[in-house]
């Protein structure tokens, strides 16, 4: 039993351990030279995620699904640095709607540079990603335009916020299933696609994907207020200091909106929640506030449930090493909500 990458997936299966550290290992590489450009800068920026490393979920996600057809098939690891690329763009553009200073422990670019510089390099991420995926051929570019399409409408729906009459979590959950799942199910389609695996395997490794992604965000929004900073590489809080309602928050404004309102503490929480929390005295009394609240084991539950459901999906496929370790994925996003 070895314990695969950064995110720590478990692989019980020597040949599969050899695969994916392979595959991993040519995806860093990848992701290295489609960052560098002919102005210094632009590559010092490009590469200042890359090389302060991550987790690689997606990469591994398409490691694994590739297992399912031919994991050397040629068009696996472009496919798995493309999304990658994909994704580290997208982290450049948020850490300048959120304003975050720091990202994957070090400084976010645009507080280390400034906001142009961050947009640019995300967009120089965005064209990189494209150039590559083209070289996969037409039903390759589809897809990942249909995903970006996807993660872009799940943003927007995120800064419109719902309509009055939407159900507030129903409309978080389609949020994150645009900004996070989409991503995530084209590494299993892509995985599963290029290597030639049969379309029901690659229809539930992409089906697959988009569940395990909301359980990685419902997971992800626990993290931000019950874990310490070097354990989710940002600082706690983040999304509280930002404004941005996610599960625990959502889950006691609907406690509040039932009949009877809440309890005074309930009450008194929210109203701490809905104030200024760029104050560092008031957000570190509304992340205590948030730990000692049910609603922090509520969210925990939904994170699980989706975790719970992504498992589900692999049942069908036939017994290998591979289903084995993406079953252990979901328990690897489960445990980050425990």
């Amino acid at each position: 039993m070895t314990v695969v990458g950064p995110f720590g997936v478990t692989v019980r299966d020597q040949a599969l351990e050899t695969d994916i550290r392979a595959g991993l290992a040519a995806v860093e590489a990848g992701l290295v030279e489609a960052t560098k450009s002919d102005v210094p800068f632009l590559t010092e920026a490009a590469q200042h995620l890359v090389r302060a490393g991550g987790k690689r979920f997606r990469p591994l996600l398409v490691m694994l699904a590739a297992q399912f057809g031919d994991p050397h098939a040629p068009g696996v690891v472009p496919a798995a640095v493309t999304v990658e690329l994909t994704h580290l763009a997208t982290l450049y553009h948020d850490d300048v709607m959120d304003e975050a200073q720091v990202r994957r422990g070090v400084s976010s670019a645009n507080s280390r540079w400034d906001n142009s510089v961050a947009v640019l390099t995300g967009d120089f991420l965005f064209a990189r990603a494209s150039s590559i995926v083209a070289e996969l051929g037409p039903e390759a570019v589809r897809i990942q335009a249909e995903a970006f399409e996807r993660l872009v409408t799940g943003q927007i729906l995120e800064t419109a916020g719902p309509r009055p009459g939407d159900d507030p979590v129903a409309h978080y959950l389609d949020v994150v299933a645009g900004k996070t799942g989409s991503l995530i199910a084209v590494a299993g389609r892509f995985g599963a696609l290029l290597s030639g695996a049969e379309e029901r395997t690659v229809h539930l490794l992409t089906r697959f994907g988009e569940r395990i992604g909301v359980a990685f965000q419902l997971a992800d929004d626990v993290l931000d207020i019950a874990s310490e900073g070097d354990v989710s590489g940002k600082t706690p809080g983040t999304d509280l200091r930002e404004g941005i309602a996610t599960l625990p928050v959502l889950r006691l404004r609907e406690r509040i909106a039932r009949p009877g309102g809440g309890t005074a503490d309930d009450r008194a929480l929210l109203e701490l929640l809905d104030g200024d929390l760029t104050d560092e005295g008031r957000r570190t009394e509304a992340l205590a506030g948030l730990r000692a609240h049910p609603v922090l084991q509520e969210a925990r539950a939904d994170a699980l449930e989706y975790a719970a459901r992504a498992r589900e999906l692999l049942t069908p496929l036939p017994e290998c090493p591979a289903r084995a370790a993406l079953a252990g994925l979901c328990d690897s996003v489960a445990d980050r909500a425990r």
